[in-house]
């Protein structure tokens, strides 16, 4: 599948960009296109930033107004001077980001309510109860930022997936094959096949294009946040690193 797409840009000819690529432009008022794409990431990774934040010390309360405003003024344009298409990937732009906000909003009091005039939808009541979820032991703010990082990933994923099969009239199907898409089932074939009014031969072909597209919808999402096609595969191999935690602190 193409990880690619071609927008028109007011004033410009066609061209292929990734959803990264129009972030890095997102400063111009005038491309509509790259505001929708950095809202969307923005929506759908917020959870690190948070957790790095509470992993850093700082109370749910206080984490919430940084990520919160933090994301706003990202939206608004600000930070994105910053933003390096040479360094690649959002991720990493986020959290650099983030630290130079912090650094900036510690000693300021802020006026604003927290959520008055938000940009973003962001479910903060859930995000702490994921958050007091997280591993107990000693980790780095910068490996949980990375660990809920990728699992964000998977998580667009799955959701795309589930999307595909409910347009397609079988959501049902999803909910029974999805236990194979990130590890083996203890499911007999058999019994799931007969259960899902199909051969086992039959299943075990829906298991494979199930497990093909849910690769090809993953290196979608990845070509997504990285702003050379060519860096695809050394953000797969990083993040496959960080959910088996062979990663390095």
């Amino acid at each position: 599948m193409n990880d690619r797409a071609t927008h028109t840009l007011p004033g410009s000819p066609q061209f292929p960009t990734t959803r990264w690529t129009l972030v890095i432009a997102a400063g111009d008022p005038h491309r509509k296109e790259s505001r929708s794409a950095l809202v969307a990431l923005c929506e759908n990774y917020w959870y690190p930033l948070y957790a790095y934040l509470r992993r850093r010390g700082y109370p749910a309360d206080q984490a919430q107004d940084f990520t919160q405003d933090f994301l706003i003024r990202v939206l608004e344009g600000r930070y994105l001077d910053r933003a390096d298409p040479e360094k690649g990937r959002f991720r990493s732009f986020l959290l650099s980001s983030l630290k130079f906000f912090v650094a900036d909003e510690q000693d300021r009091q802020r006026a604003q309510k927290r959520g008055a005039g938000a940009l973003v939808s962001l479910e903060f009541a859930s995000g702490e109860e994921r958050y007091l979820r997280e591993p107990a032991h000693e980790e780095t703010p910068e490996r949980i930022f990375e660990r809920r990082w990728a699992l964000a990933v998977i998580d667009r994923v799955v959701e795309k997936l589930r999307l595909e099969f409910q347009q397609h009239g079988r959501p049902e199907h999803f909910d029974q094959l999805k236990v194979f898409l990130l590890g083996r089932s203890d499911a007999p074939y058999a019994a799931l096949a007969s259960q899902m009014n199909t051969s086992e031969g039959a299943l075990k072909v829906a298991i494979h294009r199930l497990r093909k597209r849910y690769r090809e919808l993953f290196r979608q999402e990845i070509a997504d946040t990285v702003a050379d096609p060519a860096e695809v595969e050394s953000e797969l191999r990083f993040l496959a690193a960080v959910l088996t935690g062979s990663v390095s602190s």
